[in-house]
């Protein structure tokens, strides 16, 4: 099969490859379209550790069975469907307790790190196991498929938070789960959302999906914007989708007393925090990681139209021109979000 494997360090190749051999409870997904992530992008020069070549990226994807293992019960050739980007095991105490993305032998598609390597779907089939497999609700696309991935991050995160009817959140980082999360805010009850980044264009789609109002971080003081519009009190939700310094400073800056803070983005492993501000305000810090159990719920929203993700989708390319395309998402070329590649 053709595969788009990185060789090395800022070197994507469009290899034939073998097969996946499958396991008893395996199936094999002939991939229709899959997602570039940001991860992917960042995995291209080595720094996160986690894309150790030679490995096929790619964990965003949807597609067909094309075959099924031994001991695989419910599901059939010709199914559409998606998978989640993590296999858990499913019998380690995390697991028991439901915590499946907390899973002790947790592996990711597409990564390549220190403790394993787990090809992904940047390729014509990818192999995974039959309980982490979705199928695809009638008139969902395999394009729309293809983002249940980083919507389940975003509903995921929404879900670990004290949300209540009514409330005020912002969305700190309108990238790709930063857009989808001001939606999935506006779809469990809140009344005003807003939306800060340091790009106009997605700021102005951030209102488009939700948002009340979007606010340059490099041009205004969103912390007095957001206590002026919340009589002095701040917000009381705020979502981090990026992960730095400044934009955790912020987060603890203009979340309210008995407020809740999201943590979404890791771009950085440490930061500082400012915790007194946290401890004599009892702000709840809710860390994030990946999904659990959500892609039904996600799926479902994008069949109803309530979760629109066709916005988020900058271009639909074939496979063979994965690295030019990489290549743009690594230079942070202006107007792109999601780049979907189609095997």
């Amino acid at each position: 099969m053709k595969a788009l494997v990185l060789t090395a360090y800022h070197r994507l190749e469009l290899l034939q490859v073998p097969e996946p051999v499958l396991g008893p409870e395996e199936v094999l997904v002939r991939v229709a379209c899959c997602g570039i992530c940001g991860s992917d992008v960042h995995g291209l020069d080595g720094s996160t550790g986690r894309r150790r070549p030679p490995v096929i990226m790619g964990h965003e994807a949807a597609g067909v069975i094309a075959q099924v293992g031994s001991a695989v019960e419910g599901w059939s050739v010709g199914q559409p469907v998606t998978f989640d980007s993590t296999i858990w095991c499913g019998r380690c105490p995390m697991c028991r307790k439901g915590l499946w993305n907390l899973c002790a032998r947790r592996r990711v598609l597409g990564v390549s790190c220190e403790e394993y390597r787990q090809d992904g779907a940047l390729a014509e089939y990818v192999a995974v196991p039959q309980h982490i497999l979705y199928r695809l609700p009638e008139g969902v696309s395999f394009e729309q498929a293809a983002l249940v991935e980083p919507l389940a991050v975003a509903m995921h995160a929404v879900n670990q938070l004290p949300i209540q009817l009514g409330d005020t959140a912002v969305v700190i980082g309108a990238g790709m789960v930063g857009l989808l999360t001001v939606q999935v805010l506006r779809q469990a009850g809140c009344s005003r959302i807003w939306a800060v980044d340091l790009d106009e264009a997605r700021l102005e789609l951030a209102c488009q999906l939700g948002a009340q109002e979007g606010f340059r971080a490099d041009q205004q003081d969103v912390a007095t914007e957001i206590r002026h519009r919340t009589n002095g009190w701040g917000a009381d939700l705020v979502l981090e989708v990026v992960g730095v310094p400044q934009t955790l400073g912020l987060a603890v800056e203009i979340v309210r007393k008995g407020g809740a803070i999201g943590l979404v983005g890791n771009v950085s492993p440490e930061v500082p925090l400012a915790l007194q501000r946290v401890v004599t305000r009892q702000v709840r810090l809710q860390g994030i990681c990946a999904s659990c159990g959500e892609y039904p719920a996600c799926l479902e929203m994008i069949a109803q139209r309530r979760i629109r993700v066709e916005p988020l989708i900058s271009a639909v390319a074939p496979l063979e021109e994965g690295p030019e395309w990489f290549a743009r998402l690594y230079r942070r070329d202006p107007g792109l979000l999601k780049v979907l590649l189609r095997p």
